[in-house]
């Protein structure tokens, strides 16, 4: 079995970023690309994360994100191989980093994007299996986002045990002989089934960050 382990990191229960930015005139290409249901920073977030010395990390190369490991792995390359387990965060904005923000919209409504945010928290699991015989898919990929820090602390204290107590090699095998149960379904019915399969919680993710 290719155990997974669960890392030490949690969530920073504070959503907010309070700090204001110093010799900085935002323009319209520090909103570009806006993220609106995920975890990606414009350059502007990315600025006040430094002030506000919050850690980001590059997230598929091209973008950037606050993110901490959930579950690791050691390195696997056949059967159950963990694609990516991760903590992601937004901030919202709040004290003089908002009231800034509200001031330079005056000029630029565009900073609305950034006023409008709720903070953010969402869990990312994802288990694949790879075999010789030309086997590839997904054992779990499941997503939960949420606006309320003390609902999803509830969840990924309820799931962590789930997931560590999963033997992912046997889970995969029997995927593979109910595939006909579950292969042609589409992204969210194929979702749903092995959330039930699992016996956890329905995915739930993409919630626009706007209030």
């Amino acid at each position: 079995m290719n155990k997974i382990m669960l890392e030490t990191n949690q969530f920073t229960q504070s959503g907010y970023w309070q700090t204001p930015l110093t010799n900085v005139t935002p323009s319209p290409l520090d909103l570009n690309l806006f993220d609106q249901n995920g975890y990606d920073l414009t350059l502007l977030e990315q600025y006040y994360s430094a002030v506000n010395n919050v850690t980001i990390l590059n997230h598929r190369s091209h973008k950037v994100a606050i993110k901490q490991p959930w579950f690791t792995q050691a390195t696997t390359i056949e059967g159950c191989v963990l694609n990516h387990s991760l903590l992601f965060e937004r901030k919202a904005y709040h004290g003089s980093a908002l009231e800034q923000l509200q001031s330079w919209s005056k000029e630029l409504p565009l900073l609305h994007k950034l006023i409008s945010m709720r903070p953010k928290w969402g869990l990312d699991f994802s288990m694949d299996y790879v075999d010789r015989h030309g086997n590839a898919f997904e054992v779990l990929h499941w997503e939960y986002d949420g606006f309320d820090y003390d609902e999803i602390q509830s969840i990924k204290l309820h799931i962590e045990p789930k997931l560590l107590s999963i033997d992912w090699e046997h889970a995969a095998q029997q995927l593979l002989v109910y595939k006909d149960h579950w292969h042609h379904l589409d992204f969210f019915e194929q979702s749903d089934w092995k959330c039930n399969y699992f016996g956890i919680a329905k995915e739930r993710f993409k919630m626009v960050c706007w209030s």
